[in-house]
């Protein structure tokens, strides 16, 4: 077995608004992949020819630099971060 362990992991909120387009959403988790982030819960609400996404991200990495990668896809209309909190969990 393995010794039980603390660690701190940021938890962050972020919002964006995007165009509903074929693959859009596969593109905006990549992205979230790729920076280094993962993503702990995730809801995707449909209205007309936008999505609605709220996302809930773990990780290290600073998290404006993912903002401004998000922004730079061209389905992607707004990004809003949310407050920062600090997620303590235990690993057996």
């Amino acid at each position: 077995m393995n010794p039980q362990r603390q660690t701190d992991t940021p938890s962050y909120t972020l919002t964006c608004q995007m165009s509903h387009e074929a693959a859009a959403l596969e593109r905006l988790c990549q992205v979230v992949r790729i920076r280094g982030f993962r993503i702990a819960r995730m809801a995707v609400e449909s209205a007309g020819d936008e999505l609605a996404i709220a996302l809930t991200l773990e990780g290290t990495r600073p998290i404006n630099m993912l903002k401004s990668q998000l922004e730079k896809l061209h389905t992607v209309g707004d990004v809003v971060l949310g407050v920062h909190e600090m997620k303590q969990t235990k690993t057996a």
